[in-house]
């Protein structure tokens, strides 16, 4: 009868800490807009990895599922929380998602792997002073943690110079954090992503079949927006996707050049299916 209510106690505590379990809260940015005082910003590459939530002692993602790194990787990492991406480089992105996802980590494929650290979620002063206490934080010959480059641009001009440096090197564009702002969570307009592009996601309701090269292959997909209405996809797919597209009733993420008169997606291509992780 012991053993039965000492069970019992298990599931019960194992249930609670289930139910009270919650995701990080991080920062979220809004859309940069032209006409805001850039010498107020910060600058640094969007870079395209995977959130990461360090909470001192492992990594988590923004559904507050685990990446389990090798214990080597976070040997270095500091106690206090940290904020940041994992990271391989620039069209890397696949390749990372197979690494970081599995529960048995693959010692060679993270080596490859970077934890590039941009805020510091516990502390309570400006973000300058954060930035300068990451540098305090992050030793420059780690091999495992970078701390993302911050820079200053004087207006709109010189930020959109830069950004076509970034798209043409191969990035996905721009990032702007207010010198003042605290760290607070939820989305935030201290926090402003800058892109040529903009992107998007649509859930996938029609494969349709390609013809010429693609022949016997995926032509395009059609996809429904929130507001019900229909679209086709057919750039941006590698013939791998082409030939295992999204599934019917998946996310997909798709980068546009703004919107029709219909409020269709322009010039709308592939990105990714949507990882919910």
């Amino acid at each position: 009868m012991r053993h039965i209510w000492i069970g019992l106690l298990l599931g019960l505590l194992i249930t609670t800490s289930t139910l009270t379990a919650a995701p990080p809260k991080i920062i979220l940015s809004k859309v940069y807009q032209q006409g805001i005082d850039l010498g107020n910003y910060w600058v640094s590459e969007k870079l395209d990895g995977v959130r990461a939530y360090w909470d001192g002692q492992q990594f988590k993602s923004r559904q507050d599922n685990i990446y389990h790194a090798p214990h080597w990787f976070t040997a270095n990492l500091p106690k206090q929380p940290l904020d940041g991406e994992l990271w391989i480089g620039r069209n890397t992105f696949q390749q990372l998602i197979s690494t970081v996802r599995k529960k048995r980590p693959n010692h060679d494929a993270w080596r490859e792997v970077k934890y590039m650290v941009f805020d510091l979620p516990g502390s309570k002063m400006p973000f300058t002073t954060r930035l300068a206490k990451l540098k305090e934080l992050i030793p420059q010959t780690d091999q495992n943690m970078r701390l993302v480059e911050q820079f200053r641009v004087s207006d709109h001009t010189q930020l959109m110079a830069r950004l076509d440096e970034v798209i043409a090197a191969g990035g996905e564009g721009l990032m702007l954090h207010h010198n003042d702002s605290l760290y607070l969570a939820g989305r935030s307009s201290n926090l402003l992503k800058v892109k040529r592009s903009q992107d998007a996601e649509a859930v996938v309701t029609r494969h349709l079949a390609g013809k010429g090269k693609f022949k016997g292959m995926l032509g395009s997909i059609e996809v429904a927006l929130p507001d019900g209405q229909h679209f086709r996809i057919g750039s941006g797919f590698s013939h791998q996707e082409r030939r295992k597209p999204p599934p019917i009733g998946s996310t997909i993420t798709y980068r546009y050049f703004g919107l029709s008169k219909k409020g269709i997606p322009r010039f709308a291509s592939f990105l990714r299916v949507r990882e919910h992780y």
